[in-house]
């Protein structure tokens, strides 16, 4: 007992430390804000024709492609990239304040280029052999002249830093070519592998300016076609540096700067204010909740949820993820959420307590975390993959949203299994609460479990009606989407930007509100350094943008319109490419993981149920009318992450019921099941229904649709996996049957033939 209390109080006191460094960094380092929350710079880039390509809309939308990868690499800075007409590209960067930091964190807008090194020359001012090659330092202090441009950055797909341990520590750059660029690059190595001296070497420039120059190993005549891999004793950083030069400098387009200015923030502070008190009040409504529910462990597990806040808040801040304002309702709403573990625990250490009460609080607690550890696991690993999927594939906010899950799964873990799990077994060990165990919170099996207990519903028996529903429910949101069709938003339709100067002072505020009573609600309207009002909205027609003026003049006064210009979609094919085959991938390797953790026909039902729960929510939007957009979007992402989470858990009760029977039969066990997860559902939904409502009615037009669309996906994802995902699983159980027990692997005695052992 002495010992086991020691190993306690030392993981106690890790948790402190790791808590007080989180807290360190949280007071440290200071957050970023997003363009909604306060604002940023915004540059106008001008995209100019080159003898190999012209500016035109396509290879403009090329060159924010690269442009995008370059200022968001890791997907945490959520930055606007959108083509302004035919050949200019609108920059917004958050929480940038400053022309020269702009410029900065844009980087260089070089084209990129691969030419033949000729000769090594005595100086920069040599003249080079003829018209088309050029002279210039290289990375290697020597000053070479090189040849005609070979391949561009267009022919680059992919640069990226490795290293391979069997080959020495030192990192490389792999790049790989398009076919065309596959060609060209074959061609070179091959004339270039037979050269000695300064010929052998191929440079790689940015504008003029050579960022590498290697030699070439391979035999002579022998090409290097497809990928070629750059060496040269790199640490981590340079390698990463130069594969960042090479890919992100790979613009098919030079672009030049042609205006910058600072802007106010998208919401005003009066919803930025109401939405965080929204997000408090939805916080403390959850913790009385839980602490009314779970008494003394909920009390603990609350205290934990402030600890997963500031380790999730900790970690974004050290990456410098950009926080917007339906990112940080995310965040809250993952606070909620991240009660899930605990109440599967409690659950789990109640029923153990009603077993053997003579055990005692205590070793009913380890028991319950001991029995939750699967559908935990389970559950978050899940999460854990379609995230990691989503940051690879993925680009923009996918890619950001790939991020920010990671973290918060991280976080609820750290939180649920390990501080959570110390809290509450130093409390259920105190003496008071050994000698009064009703205080615990575990003592006693629950009202809603008691109601269970006694009743003698089969939801099973009527599994074909709730598949009906499930299918007439389907219908109607499909006929939402194709009979009434989707409001997609500015990000998906492209639209106007409006900017108007103003001979009274305006606030950001004043307009919106004038903006949002003439009929504009979903307008995104900001204010610049220079005063000015900059409107952004869909497509109008000549009275409609006639009818913003007029709003605008009824707050600021005589008004002249500086400028009118049509943008592109900040969502565009691209983006929409890429997301899907990051969810289709995401989908399969989900379904694989639950094929061998369950079976392939779990897998199958729970991603089914998954595209009825997100089709349900796109329905119901269409019928409403209410816009989908980029926060839509986020709010679908997470509805994925709810349907999938909640399948889970219902799934692993079935699985751990089924295979400690031997006479009950399936239907019964998955009634059971179902039955036995209600108090978890209720629990669960209910304090993130609490934060939900609160953005819903506090939060303003900004999260409204945002807390719907997750309230929607909350009730609709807790209905899927009972009467969806379950009956779906029940149908192909005997055609395809999951085995009671794990397979025992049989190895034949060799000293007794026929022996099992």
């Amino acid at each position: 007992m002495a010992l086991m209390s020691r190993g306690v109080w030392v993981r106690f006191l890790l948790v402190i430390g790791l808590l007080v460094g989180c807290g360190w960094i949280a007071v440290k380092k200071e957050p970023v804000l997003g363009l909604d929350l306060r604002g940023g710079t915004q540059i106008m880039l001008q995209a100019e024709s080159t003898e190999f390509a012209e500016a035109n809309a396509e290879n403009t939308d090329l060159a924010i492609e690269v442009l995008s990868g370059r200022v968001n690499a890791l997907g945490v800075s959520e930055p606007t990239l959108v083509r302004v007409g035919e050949d200019r590209i609108l920059v917004e960067l958050p929480d940038v304040h400053n022309a020269e930091e702009a410029q900065e964190v844009l980087g260089r807008t070089a084209e990129l280029t691969v030419r033949p090194v000729v000769r090594v020359v005595d100086s920069p001012d040599a003249k080079p052999e003829n018209k088309k090659n050029i002279v210039a330092p290289s990375d290697v202090g020597d000053v070479i002249e090189m040849g005609p441009v070979a391949l561009r950055g267009s022919d680059i797909r992919k640069a990226t830093a490795t290293q391979d341990p069997t080959q020495g520590l030192d990192w490389k750059v792999n790049v790989d070519f398009s076919s065309k660029g596959s060609k060209a690059f074959g061609e070179l190595s091959k004339t270039a592998a037979c050269e000695t001296g300064a010929a052998n070497r191929i440079a790689i420039l940015l504008d003029k300016e050579v960022i590498t120059s290697p030699g070439v190993t391979v035999p002579c005549g022998q090409g290097i076609f497809g990928s070629t891999e750059i060496s040269g004793n790199f640490t981590v950083d340079e390698a990463n540096q130069l594969a960042v030069l090479i890919q992100g400098g790979a613009l098919p387009l030079p672009v030049t700067p042609i205006d910058v200015r600072e802007i106010g923030p998208t919401l005003g502070a009066q919803a930025i204010e109401a939405s965080f008190q929204a997000g408090v009040i939805g916080l403390i409504l959850t913790g009385l909740f839980i602490i009314a529910v779970y008494r003394l462990v909920g009390a603990l597990a609350t205290m934990a949820l402030a600890s997963y806040a500031l380790l999730a808040y900790a970690a974004l801040v050290a990456l410098e993820a950009t926080l917007t304002l339906p990112g940080l309702a995310g965040f809250v709403l993952a606070i909620g959420l991240a009660i899930d573990a605990n109440v599967l625990v409690f659950e789990a250490a109640r029923e153990e307590y009603a077993l053997n009460k003579g055990a005692g609080l205590r070793a009913a607690l380890m028991k319950g975390f001991n029995r939750a550890w699967t559908a935990i696991i389970d559950s978050n690993v899940t999460t854990l993959l379609a995230a990691a999927l989503l940051f690879w594939f993925g680009t923009g906010p996918i890619k950001g949203f790939g991020v920010t899950l990671v973290i918060g799964v991280v976080a609820s873990m750290v939180s649920a299994l390990i501080i959570a799990r110390v809290l509450t077994e130093l409390g259920v060990s105190i003496p008071f609460v050994k000698r009064k165990p009703a205080v615990s919170g575990i003592a006693h099996v629950g009202r809603v479990r008691e109601w269970i207990n006694n009743t003698d519903l089969d939801l099973m028996k009527r599994r074909k009606l709730w598949l009906t529903i499930s299918a007439v429910t389907l219908l109607l949101a499909l006929g939402g989407i194709f009979i009434k069709g989707l409001n997609l938003g500015l990000e998906f339709t492209g639209g106007r930007v409006l900017e108007y100067s103003t001979s009274q002072t305006v606030t950001a505020d004043q307009a919106r509100e004038a903006i949002s009573e003439a009929g504009f609600p979903e307008a995104t309207v900001q204010t610049s350094d220079a005063g000015n009002v900059t409107v952004r909205v869909g497509q109008l027609t000549a009275e409609e943008a006639e009818a913003i003026e007029e709003a605008v003049a009824s707050v600021g006064g005589d008004v002249n319109e500086e400028d009118d210009q049509t943008i592109a979609p900040s969502l565009g094919r691209e983006l929409r490419d890429k997301a899907l085959i990051a969810f289709g991938l995401a989908l399969l390797v989900q379904m694989a993981y639950m094929a061998v953790r369950f079976k392939w026909t779990f897998g199958l039902a729970a991603v089914l149920a998954m595209f009825h729960d997100v089709l349900i929510a796109v329905g119901i939007f269409a019928w409403l009318g209410r816009p989908i957009d980029g926060v839509f979007l986020a709010a679908a992402l997470t509805i994925i992450g709810l349907s999938i989470n909640d399948t889970v858990v219902v799934f692993d009760r079935v699985r751990w019921r089924w295979q400690h029977s031997t006479t009950e039969e399936f239907n019964d066990i998955a009634n059971r099941a179902c039955l036995e997860t209600v108090p978890r559902t209720v629990n669960t939904g209910l304090g993130a229904m609490f934060i939900l409502a609160a953005l819903a009615v506090l939060g303003g037009d900004s999260l409204r649709d945002f807390a719907m669309a997750l309230l929607i996906g909350l009730v609709v994802g807790t209905y899927s996996s009972v009467f969806a995902a379950t009956p779906l699983v029940t149908y192909l159980q005997p055609r395809w049957p999951m085995l009671r027990a794990p397979r025992v692997r049989k190895v034949r005695d060799p000293n007794d033939t026929g022996a099992v052992v």
